[in-house]
């Protein structure tokens, strides 16, 4: 989850750490350049025929420049619906760097989306509304580009980042491979109640019922999403078993707040995925922005609202709308409805009042200022573009006007503040504070309030508990009925997470204001280790023919290394491949490293093959590794470029030199120039030099007799009987280039490469 965590260094005032996805291709105030270059001179009719034919269909390109880098063999398609027209000059692209060439990547993405702003004089409204609902939710990052057809610039695009298997990765601490829907129709018969959308409406026990409401983009999970239709239909009061509501709660708020009514909220109940995390639990993620602020103005199949209608739309709305039962239903308990007007409340504070959206607009607008002036395909003047900030403009196609950003919102925020369901006063809630001893107290001062709640939980991956908090004078809480509440939760093994929330009969109120998405954190974190003790030793991002994990398959490894005479506990310490996430895999619970000794993690995204398989693989083309506690202590970390097949790369000397490419030493200490057997049963054995070319020498503290080599795949390609001789060498032109293991008769095994 790409979360924000407020940290209490001392008993007192918390400092807020920012933990938020970063890019550079999707840098939010830098413009990306991409140009496409096509085999064919009429690649907009051909690309139109292969949409018209299959929507999945891609037109290989022979390459693509991403901000100078090259790519070649790429797959290139339109997509969209309303945004999408065969009379077109400018549609929307979907770009696939792995289409042809595998892991083919720029900065580890492969799938590149490009918008058209088909709908929006203004050009910011989907970096703007996603830039706004990632202060509460896990959501797409976005950008503007420039882009090239065959040398001809095409003009501005906005550049969504995916929600796709890396999302999920990176945000819910999965490897991407649980059930996974993109909700959107199949096709549009039209607004109104009861039509084929993705509206969450149980008809069926059937899953064929939904194959056109709901595309499902993993292996399994039909099963799990007529689940939750099933409870919001029959058992409401479950819903929170199944589903992360407090994350449907922030995505329903900032619908109703920006008038987004391309969503679920609105006629299509569309424009959302859902993903199965391991609580085994949905979780709601946003998607399609393009046509947010009141673009997309149809909410039924009734009249079209105009704008003023638009600007005083219910708090409240489709509440009463069977046809919408994650709002019915959600709205209708008491609790979650001030939670969502909380959350309403905040969104509302945080970017409406003042000048604070009208700013980060313009700001935006500055950016591509000058890209805007030369786009010849765009569908508004320029002058639209300046003026629909503020005013309305008149939309080519589509559903009529566009309103002005400004003049929506501030007409908006000054009726939503307004209206009767925001005039109760909610709770105040302030002195926030946490103290750890054999359990951790947390206490607060609060006003008008008549609940109390604690919710806490370990870490990021897990569900917060909620539980009541007392102004007993019992719970380190000062006198009975003094203001001060205080609750209770039992010390983790690594750190706490917690927030507090406060209801009365009118109102709620959250502290932090963006919980769950925010939270506080408790002073609890184990010491680090001693530094140089733990350590990155060895690594293997390109693994085509060498170790094997527990599945027979080749995969990434990492190995780590022990330098002290202690064993080193892993407990609160992290693996990931982006600083900006650094609590991206966590150690399973007890892992320790011996003094002098290694442990291996696999990272492969498949964590059901064993606890050591991490939720993300390498990049061959370069990358980053940390290990850290998650919370700014970084135990050791590494950048590195384009990595070799089944070539590690690994520390000269073994757990305290520099990084350089070496042979493999699985497990064992890192060598340059031979391949050692530890000392054991079997003795102590060299061999050299390693890499290999038409000879290897082989030495041994013990006779050699008979020696066997076998390849990659465990097969015996060599034997040599060495008798009583303790050092032999033998031809290896026969055999091709790779990663081999030599056992002697006394038992000991090393492994050695061969590379021609």
């Amino acid at each position: 989850m790409n979360t924000r965590s407020i940290f209490f260094l001392v008993f007192g005032l918390p400092g807020i750490i920012t933990c938020a996805q970063a890019q550079n291709l999707y840098d939010i105030n830098t413009v990306q350049e991409i140009r496409i270059n096509f085999y064919q001179t009429n690649w907009d009719y051909t690309l139109d025929s292969l949409k018209d034919v299959d929507e999945e269909a891609y037109l290989l390109v022979p390459s693509i420049e991403i901000n100078g880098v090259v790519f070649d063999s790429v797959g290139v398609k339109y997509k969209g619906n309303s945004s999408y027209d065969e009379d077109f000059l400018k549609n929307p692209l979907n770009i696939e760097l792995d289409y042809i060439r595998k892991n083919q990547n720029y900065q580890g993405i492969n799938d590149i989306k490009l918008s058209n702003g088909y709908s929006d004089p203004t050009m910011v409204r989907e970096v703007l509304g996603y830039d706004i609902l990632r202060q509460y939710m896990a959501a797409p990052l976005a950008n503007h580009a420039k882009v090239w057809m065959n040398g001809e610039y095409w003009g501005v695009y906005v550049n969504v980042e995916s929600i796709n298997k890396r999302f999920v990765r990176n945000h819910f601490h999965t490897d991407g491979n649980n059930p996974f829907f993109k909700c959107n129709p199949a096709d549009f018969p039209g607004p109104g109640s009861g039509g084929n959308f993705p509206d969450l409406v149980y008809t069926s026990a059937d899953s064929a019922f939904y194959y056109d409401k709901y595309e499902l983009r993993s292996n399994s999970g039909w099963h799990e999403l007529l689940a939750l239709m099933d409870t919001l239909a029959n058992h409401p009061g479950s819903i929170h078993e199944i589903l992360d509501v407090d994350r449907a709660l922030w995505m329903l708020a900032f619908n109703n707040v920006t008038v987004n009514l391309d969503s679920y909220t609105g006629a299509y109940a569309q424009n959302y995925y859902l993903y199965w995390d391991k609580n085994d639990r949905w979780l709601p993620v946003m998607w399609d922005l393009n046509m947010g602020f009141g673009a997309f103005p149809l909410i039924d199949g009734g009249p079209i609202p105009t704008i003023a209608q638009l600007k005083v739309l219910s708090p409240l709305l489709q509440s009463d709308n069977f046809y919408r039962p994650l709002i019915k239903q959600l709205l209708a308990n008491p609790q979650y409805k001030r939670m969502y007007l909380a959350h309403m409340r905040t969104m509302l504070q945080e970017n409406f009042s003042g000048q604070v959206f009208k700013d980060r607009a313009l700001a935006l607008q500055a950016n591509i200022d000058a890209a805007i002036q030369t786009d010849t395909k765009k569908f508004y003047s320029y002058a639209n573009f300046q003026n629909n900030i503020n005013a309305t403009v008149s939309a080519p196609g589509g559903f009529g006007d566009v309103p002005g950003l400004t003049d929506l919102m501030n007409t908006r925020y000054n009726f939503l503040i307004n209206e009767s369901n925001f005039t109760p006063a909610p709770p105040v809630i302030s002195n926030v504070a946490a103290q750890t001893t054999s359990v951790v107290w947390v206490t607060a001062q609060v006003q008008n309030a008549a609940t109390v709640l604690l919710g806490w939980r370990y870490d990021s991956s897990d569900v917060f508990v909620r539980t009541p908090m007392f102004d007993d004078g019992m719970h380190q809480d000062g006198a009975a009925g003094d203001g001060q509440f205080g609750a209770s939760f039992p010390v983790g093994d690594i750190k706490g997470q917690y927030y507090i929330y406060a209801e009365n009969s009118g109102a709620g109120a959250f502290s932090p204001q963006r919980a769950e998405y925010e939270f506080y954190q408790t002073p609890t974190l184990p010491p680090l280790p001693n530094a140089g003790d733990l350590v990155l030793n060895e690594f293997l991002a390109n693994n085509k023919t060498s170790e094997k994990d527990e599945a027979g398959q080749y995969e990434d490894w990492l190995e780590l290394y022990n330098n002290s005479n202690q064993p080193i506990s892993l407990l609160g310490l992290y693996l990931s491949d982006t600083p900006l996430k650094p609590n991206k895999w966590s150690f399973p619970s007890n892992s320790t490293i011996p003094a002098k000794g290694f442990l291996i993690v696999w990272l492969d995204e498949d964590q059901s093959q064993g606890p050591f398989h991490a939720n993300f693989r390498l990049n061959t083309n370069g990358e980053f590794l940390m290990l850290s506690n998650g919370a700014g202590g970084v135990v050791d970390s590494l950048s590195y470029g384009p990595q070799k097949a089944d070539t590690t790369f690994g520390r000269y000397p073994n757990g305290t030199g520099s990084f350089t490419f070496m042979p493999r030493t699985f497990n064992a200490p890192n060598s340059l120039t031979t391949g050692t057997a530890e000392p054991g049963k079997g003795g102590q054995v060299l061999v050299y030099p390693n890499p290999a070319d038409q000879f290897l020498n082989v030495r041994a503290d013990q006779p050699l007799g008979a020696i066997e080599v076998s390849d990659g795949m465990g097969r015996k390609v060599l034997l040599l009987d060495a008798g009583l001789q303790t050092s032999a060498s033998f031809h290896l032109g026969h055999l091709p280039s790779g990663m081999y293991s030599l056992r002697t008769a006394q038992g000991a095994t090393v492994l050695f490469n061969i590379q021609r």
